[in-house]
C-alpha cells in the first residue's frame, strides 16, 4: 500500500552548512521548476511522490506572515484566509516552499472544488468557502530557509530539510514519497483516483522557471477520435501557424465541442495541418450547437485527429489534450 512504502527521512550528514543568501521578500516573485511528461519507469536514482490534483502554489514565509504565490506569479493569499495559521506549523524565520493548494474530499484532491475557491473573487464568497471547502497546502519542496539558499543542494537534502521544519496539521501536510518502485506506485495511485504521480531525480538542484528532466510527470491518459471544427491564429513563434485546433466529438451522431488543444504537435504537424486547415475554412460554425470562442476560425469538419487527454470537466471540455496524430 502507499502508506506503508513511505520513505525514512535522509539523513543530511555531520556537519552541513547550505550556502548563505538572503531573507526572502514576501513580495518578490519566482516562477517554479516544471516537469516533462513520461511513461511509468522504475529508477533508483529517482523518487516517485503524488502528483496532487490542485494548484500550484509557492508559500513565502517571513517573520510570522505568509503570502501565496500561484504559477502566474499571482498573490492568491486572500483566497485563502483559513491558511492564515501556517506560520504556527512552519518551525522557521523566514523561507519559501514550494507545493500545492488542494481541497480534499474523502482524503483525495477534488478539483471542482478547489477551482470554486480559485474563482472566488467577492470577500464573503471567500469568507463561506474557506469553512465550506477548506484547502491544506501540501509542501513537497523547499527553495530558502533562515537566510540560505537551499536551491543547489540536491532534492535528498531538501527533502530531509523541509521534513525538518514542518509539523503536520489539517492545513499543512508533506508530500510523502517512496523510492525505486514507479511502476508500483503509479498503478496504485491511479487505483485510488488519484491523478497520476511525479518521478524526480534525487540528485536534482531546483531550477527556478526551467522545465527540466530531472522532474517528470506520469499520469494516465485517455484517447478519442476528433473532428477538427476549427483553429485560434498562432502567435510568437506560432504565428506563421495555428495556435490551438478546436475539436468536438461524436455523441449520440451530433458533434459535441470539447474544448482547444495546443500541444502536442512537430513542426512537420504544424505545417500540414496549417496547410490544410486553410483549405478547408468556412464562415459558419460547423457544431449544431454554436459556441463562441475568441478568434476563432471555422472549417468544415473533414479532419480526424487522435487527441490524448486526462479526463473531461464539468462542462464537457477535455483537460490537459493534447495532439498525438492526423487519423488519414
Amino acid at each position: 500500500m502507499l502508506d506503508e512504502k513511505i520513505s525514512p527521512m535522509l539523513a543530511l550528514g555531520a556537519g552541513f552548512r547550505p550556502p548563505l543568501w538572503r531573507a526572502p521578500m514576501l513580495d518578490e516573485k519566482i516562477s517554479p521548476m516544471l516537469a516533462y511528461a513520461a511513461d511509468p519507469f522504475d529508477s533508483a536514482r529517482h523518487l516517485y511522490e503524488i502528483k496532487w490534483d490542485g494548484s500550484r502554489c509557492l508559500l513565502f514565509l517571513k517573520n510570522g506572515t505568509i503570502r501565496l504565490q500561484n504559477r502566474r506569479l499571482e498573490n492568491i493569499t486572500h483566497r485563502y484566509p483559513e491558511l492564515s495559521d501556517l506560520p504556527r506549523f512552519i518551525q522557521a524565520k523566514n523561507a519559501i516552499l514550494d507545493g500545492e493548494l488542494v481541497v480534499l474530499r474523502d482524503g483525495l484532491p477534488d478539483f471542482p472544488r478547489l477551482q470554486q475557491r480559485e474563482q472566488a473573487a467577492d470577500p464573503l464568497k471567500i469568507s463561506l468557502l474557506a469553512r465550506k471547502l477548506p484547502a491544506t497546502y501540501v509542501a513537497f519542496d523547499l527553495l530558502f530557509l533562515n537566510d540560505a539558499a537551499c536551491l543547489s543542494l540536491p532534492l535528498r537534502r531538501r527533502k530531509a530539510l523541509l521534513r525538518e521544519i514542518l509539523r503536520e496539521s489539517a492545513c499543512l501536510v508533506e508530500s510523502r514519497y517512496i523510492h525505486k518502485q514507479g511502476v508500483a506506485f503509479f498503478r496504485e495511485a491511479v487505483a485510488r483516483g488519484l491523478e497520476g504521480i511525479m518521478a524526480k531525480n534525487l540528485a536534482s538542484p531546483y531550477l527556478i522557471g526551467k522545465r527540466s528532466r530531472y522532474w517528470l510527470k506520469i499520469k494516465p491518459r485517455l484517447k478519442a477520435e476528433c473532428r477538427i471544427v476549427g483553429f485560434t491564429p498562432g502567435e510568437g513563434a506560432r504565428a506563421p501557424y495555428f495556435g490551438a485546433l478546436l475539436v468536438a466529438a461524436r455523441r449520440e451522431g451530433e458533434l459535441v465541442y470539447r474544448g482547444r488543444v495546443g500541444s502536442g504537435f512537430s513542426t512537420a504537424d504544424l505545417e500540414e495541418l496549417t496547410k490544410r486547415l486553410r483549405s478547408l475554412e468556412t464562415a459558419a460554425c460547423p457544431l449544431p450547437r454554436g459556441i463562441r470562442v475568441k478568434g476563432a476560425r471555422w472549417v468544415r469538419p473533414e479532419l480526424a485527429a487522435e487527441i490524448h487527454y486526462q479526463e473531461l470537466t464539468p462542462q464537457g471540455r477535455f483537460r490537459a489534450p493534447v495532439f498525438k496524430r492526423l487519423l488519414k
